[in-house]
Order: structure tokens, then sequence, then C-alpha cells
């Protein structure tokens, strides 16, 4: 069913109800909460009816699509994507694009993690040719890729000089220093450097944190997967992509480590005394936020623009270790190897962009936390290999089942500020799944199901069990239904390093 269809179909309506709130379906999977009180605009939940049901069981994450639509300077609607969980201000799977004159810039728009994102490498092999040296590759790629909380040494510890050029040159650092190919940053986003970057802004002790943490995994959902193309959606799109069935691809999940959330915990003490200092009212103070023309927004924005570079520059080393992984362990040349990178995506970021609202293009400060871009064909964003099919979007699912390759479409553009969703999102605490795995032989469980796992400890892969999260699956379909963003390949995972 379209959307038109849909909407012509007033009768066809449902509403659900959350505290005073009434929740209006406007679309086959979109789900409208009124302007109300404080809001400044109507919140809007992607989801299927089964989705939402199970988002309401959950409380906190509806409230905090409500809270943000207070914020000064808020654009449209408050909006969350179905892979909506609890977080910290904003809710994971929240966007938000506010004014630049007249808005404000939240960290909890970002969140800790600044730039976690997602990096896709392909490979000319095959399953068949990487199943019986599988055991081998895994060991190897945990043996260059350092894993776990206050994981380091994949570089010597780096000089205060390096850390400023990382800072202010994010990915392009790396590839200066022998660390990938030139051709790596026209397939970034932001040809992975922010150029507001200011390391000067950036505190000694967040410097301190990240200087030994480039090419580092950390722990939590963070991973390295070795994964098999097992299903194309879209095979036109899939070629341009450079993927093919049973091609063994290196899916990468990270950002900027220790550095990044030292960023975010210090602005979070800057921001929460300029609310007072502008006289922001606001729900949750969490939701911390200062003017985006005022010194203390500007001030932010510079440091975050600095730990994405950062995010960047790491992703970019352990890629590059990867590779190396690869040709260490079946002994092959690079030409024959094929490792090439197809995308990478950040998922916890604000961006200054333009959009077009009311008819007018407007330049707005986007929030994704826990949201994808997802630039359609022609965009001036769009790399220009992939101008005639849009911006691919890779959505991580759990560690069992599969992730996803999508494209984005114009329709992002009208509807969502040119986003989508970002992964599975959690259906059990941390906490819970570890409960849930105590005595079980996790690794045990996961080869069974056809994935080999090595980790840095089991606490990290009982947190990160397959049960633990939605099926992604469903979360793709739901933007894919909406015609936000295009599925074009499943990806199933043979091989995982975690912390």
């Amino acid at each position: 069913m379209s959307f038109s269809t849909f909407n012509q179909g007033v009768s066809e309506m449902t509403s659900l109800t959350y505290r005073e709130y009434k929740i209006h379906q406007v679309g086959e999977v979109v789900w409208e909460i009124p302007r109300t009180g404080k809001m400044r605009v109507p919140g809007r939940i992607y989801a299927s009816r089964e989705m939402m049901e199970e988002i309401l069981k959950e409380d906190e994450s509806i409230q905090q699509v409500i809270n943000v639509a207070t914020l000064p300077g808020i654009q449209k609607y408050s909006l969350a994507m179905p892979d909506i969980h609890w977080g910290y201000g904003f809710p994971i799977g929240g966007v938000a694009a506010t004014d630049v004159e007249s808005g404000v810039i939240s960290p909890g728009g970002v969140g800790y993690d600044i730039n976690c994102g997602v990096r896709l490498a392909r490979t000319n092999l095959t399953l068949e040719e990487v199943r019986p040296r599988l055991d081998r590759l895994v060991s190897r790629l945990f043996q260059n890729v350092p894993t776990g909380v206050g994981a380091h040494g994949a570089l010597h510890k780096l000089s205060k000089k390096d850390i400023q050029g990382i800072l202010k040159k994010g990915a392009a650092w790396a590839v200066e220093n022998g660390y990938g190919r030139p051709e790596d940053l026209e397939f970034t986003e932001e040809n992975g450097r922010l150029s507001t970057a200011n390391p000067e802004k950036v505190s000694p002790r967040a410097i301190e944190r990240g200087q030994n943490q480039v090419g580092t995994l950390g722990s939590g959902n963070h991973f390295l997967e070795v994964q098999v193309v097992d299903q194309i959606f879209d095979p036109e799109v899939a070629d341009a992509l450079g993927l093919f069935l049973g091609q063994v691809v290196v899916m990468i999940h990270c950002g900027s480590r220790g550095l990044g959330h030292q960023v975010c915990t210090d602005y979070l003490r800057v921001l929460n005394t300029a609310v007072h200092r502008y006289q922001i009212d606001l729900p949750d103070r969490q939701l911390a936020c200062a003017p985006i023309d005022s010194r203390e927004g500007q001030d932010y924005l510079q440091a975050m623009a600095a730990a994405a570079n950062f995010a960047w520059a790491n992703r970019q080393v352990i890629m590059f270790n990867a590779r190396r992984a690869f040709v260490e362990t079946f002994a092959i040349g690079e030409t024959e190897l094929g490792f090439r990178l197809v995308y990478d995506v950040c998922h916890n970021i604000a961006k200054i962009e333009d959009h077009q609202i009311d008819g007018q293009t407007r330049r707005v400060c986007v929030h994704r936390k826990g949201a994808t871009r997802a630039f359609p064909p022609h965009h001036p964003l769009t790399p220009k290999a992939y101008q005639h099919v849009g911006q691919p979007v890779l959505v991580p699912g759990d560690m069992g089942r599969y992730s996803f390759v999508a494209v984005g479409t114009p329709r992002s553009m009208e509807e969502t500020f040119g986003s989508t969703c970002h992964g599975a999102g959690r259906v059990k605490s941390r906490h819970r799944a570890l409960k849930e795995g105590k005595g079980r032989d996790l690794i045990g469980e996961m080869r069974r199901m056809g994935v080999l796992v090595q980790a840095r400890g089991m606490r990290t892969v009982a947190e990160e069990m397959p049960w633990a999260y939605k099926d992604v699956a469903q979360v793709v379909d739901v933007m894919h239904t909406a015609g936000i963003s295009k599925k074009v390949a499943r990806l199933k995972p043979i091989g995982v390093i975690k912390g």
C-alpha cells in the first residue's frame, strides 16, 4: 500500500494511546504525536503496528520524542526511526533538525560515542574460498585489531602532533600515513573529515584518552564481522556497489572511543550551565543545549567535529589492518583480493545541512543519534560512483542473523531530513541479557549457528547475543515500505570479533 492510497482512506487510520497523548497512524508505517503543550512541532515515529505496540511498552523512548519536540528552533517534526529505544536525552533512533539562526545544538542528540558508524569493505573472495581458513582468518583479525574496554596498541603511542593531525584531518591523516588509499576517502561520508574541527576545543583529558586508541574497536556493540552476501534485492544497485551473491565482505562498527566520550562529558557540563544563561526551558536536563550561534554552541560543534574526525581515522586504520589480515591468511596479492571500501557512514553526529522546508531552502543543524544519512541519487554529497543509485546505507543487525545494505531515496529528503534507521535496536537490557546467558556455552551456540566468534571477554558476548536485539529485517523493511531507503542486499555473519 502506498502512502497516497493509505492517506486517502481516512477510515483506515487507527490510534494508540500513550499516557495523555493520542498517537495517530498517518501512513502505512508512520505514526504521529500531535503538537501538544510545550511541543513546538509534532512527533513522528516510523514503525509497523506490531513494533509500535512494543515501543509503547518501553515508555521512555516515546516521552523522549515528545521532549525533543520542545527544543528551540526545531523544524517540521521530532523524528524517530523503527530501531528507537531509550537513550541519553534523545532516543536512540532520534532525528531532529534545528534552524541555525534560532535553534540549538544538543549533545544528547549526538550521543557519547561521537561518529559511531559503520564501514563496509568488499572482496573478490567467495564463501567457498574463505570457509576452510575462517578460523585462521578470525584469529588473525583478532590479533591485528585490538578489542575490549581500554583497548590500545594498534599504533604506537601517537605524538601530540599526530593527534592534532587526526583531529583536523580525520581519515585523510591515516591515508597520508600509509593506512589506506586516497580513493578510500571518496567512499567515506564527508570524505572522512569535517572541516569545522578545532582541536583547541578538545580537552587535554579527551586527547589523553584517545592517544593510544586509534585502530581499536573497544567493547559493547562494536564489532568487526566477516560476512557473506546471501541475498540480493536489487541486482543493478548491488552491481554498482560491487556486491555479488556468495561474496565475502567485512563490516566494521565503532566510533571515537574514549576521546569522543570525554568530549561529550566535557560539553554536557558546559551546556548544562548555558541552559540557564540563555533561559532555555527544558523538560529534561539531559537535553542540555545552547544556541547554535552562541560561543558554547560553536565550541561544542568544533569539538564534536574533531571527535568525528578521530572516529573516521580510527575506522580507516582498522580497515587497513583487516585488509592485512586477509592478505596474510590467504597469501594473495592486493589485486586478487580486491579488498575495497564500499562506504563508510556515521550515525551519531550533528551536521549543518541545507534542506527544503515549506518550499524554501533552509540551513539547519541535523542531529542524527542512532540514525543514518540516506541521501538520494544525484545529491551533491552522494559519491560520484553512486550518483545514479544513491548513497549507500549500512544497517548492522545482531551477530547471529544478518545485516543489510540499502540506498537513500528522494523521499528521505522530503520527510526525514535525508535520514533512515541505523541498526536493530535492543529489546533486552545488557543486565538482562547477561543474566540469561549465565552458565551457557555462548561461543558454542554461535558456532552451531554458523558463526565463529572471538572476544576479549564473555560478558560482552552475553550482552550481545542475537536474542538481545530486534530483528533488523523488520527495521529495514519499515524504512523500505516508507520509501525512505531501499533494500539492496542482505549480509550474513560468519566470523565475528568483539571486545
